[in-house]
């Protein structure tokens, strides 16, 4: 493996920072004295930002190149990250370095998947992508275990909940430097993408039913990061237990299922593969629901193994539609991305309402919608 790729793999590992935000959600919702709603601003925050930077994003990098846009957004990432370290911040100021923390991810993202094309030797390119989405998955499962277990080491146990935005912002810093010394000769799009031609992709019923998809996946992903842990306490286990058999065990799961899964679609095709990941996905989700103890642990295992490979494989699919847009199709993509902000706060209210387990048949309903998805689709999507 390249010593070129290494900042980027870092890249990736940091990217796993944002889907901390879910489980911190538990903290900060007692610490300000939240509704559950409220308290699920954290994700919504990180996550529209997805909604309003990643097309601008990509036209962005078209101009300063990838490189500028990944540092460009690791240091905003170390921004947000620094304030709530040097302070007790107010929720808005909160919400506000959240937010920006959002943006910072979103250009990550943007960036990242293609410029590993460029630091990448010959034919490596697949591998070593497919390689970074398990490390990206490795970082969301060490950043939620640090979330619960920061409280218990001693230089950061007089700071609560705050303890773990010192960490991340070292991560941040050197991940900057790291990149920053990269030298690299990028690739230039012949065709810079425009905001208009990638919009206008969504005429076409193939490519809005693949983005209606994303969005319902990355918002079904954050309602099990941001309700596995209170549901888990809600239903007999202690805390400890709970965060074990949760948000770290299904982000852990996730970065298993990547890993094995990009192994697998070595002799499994994608569309075969999307449909039983969708209806373990939903299985999954529909144990929770149960409120039993061994049925929802086994539902996040069934949830953590379906969801692991939903994106890529959704991705691949729907750039196989047109492969000579497949720029604009990741920046539309990325946009739908929007999911983690938007799905959860309907959780959030049914939680409120008093549905508790009852409340997973929104993920529940997200990975059925992904499910007849992937009974339908054209030639090349059943190739």
């Amino acid at each position: 493996m390249k010593l070129k790729t290494m900042p980027i793999f870092m890249a990736f590992l940091v990217m796993g920072v944002a889907d901390a935000m879910g489980p911190m959600s538990d903290a900060v919702r007692e610490q300000y004295e939240l509704s559950n709603v409220m308290a699920t601003m954290l994700s919504f925050f990180v996550f529209i930002a997805f909604a309003a930077f990643s097309v601008p994003g990509g036209l962005l990098a078209s101009r300063i190149g990838m490189k500028k846009l990944l540092l460009l957004g690791l240091g905003l990432n170390a921004v947000a990250m620094l304030i709530p370290s040097l302070m007790v911040p107010g929720f808005a100021l909160l919400l506000g370095c959240i937010f920006v923390l959002g943006i910072g991810t979103t250009f990550l993202q943007v960036a990242g998947n293609p410029i590993m094309r460029d630091v990448s030797g010959e034919g490596a390119y697949s591998r070593n992508l497919s390689f970074a989405q398990g490390i990206k998955g490795l970082g969301s499962t060490a950043a939620t275990y640090l979330v619960g277990a920061i409280a218990s080491i001693a230089l950061f146990s007089q700071m609560g909940w705050r303890g773990i935005f010192p960490v991340f912002f070292v991560l941040m810093a050197l991940a900057f430097i790291s990149v920053a010394m990269l030298k690299i000769e990028e690739g230039k799009p012949e065709v810079p993408p425009s905001l208009a031609s990638s919009l206008e992709l969504l005429k076409e019923p193939v490519i809005a039913l693949a983005v209606l998809g994303i969005f319902l996946y990355v918002g079904a992903e954050v309602c099990m990061a941001r309700f596995l842990l209170p549901n888990l306490k809600e239903i007999g286990l202690d805390e400890i237990t709970a965060i074990k058999y949760g948000p770290t065990l299904f982000f852990g799961l996730l970065t298993v299922g990547r890993i094995v899964g990009g192994i697998a679609l070595s002799k499994i095709q994608p569309r075969p593969a999307f449909r039983i990941s969708a209806l373990m996905g939903a299985i999954g989700a529909g144990l929770l629901m149960t409120g039993n103890q061994s049925l929802a642990i086994a539902g996040v295992v069934l949830g953590g193994l379906g969801f692991a490979n939903i994106w890529p494989l959704l991705f691949s699919i729907t750039v196989e539609e047109k492969p000579e847009r497949a720029g604009e199709l990741s920046g539309l993509m990325c946009m739908a991305i929007s999911g983690g902000a938007i799905v959860p706060l309907l959780m959030g209210g049914l939680v409120d309402g008093g549905l508790k387990a009852m409340a997973f048949v929104v993920p529940c309903a997200c990975f059925a919608y992904l499910f007849v998805l992937s009974l339908k689709g054209g030639a090349k999507q059943a190739a």
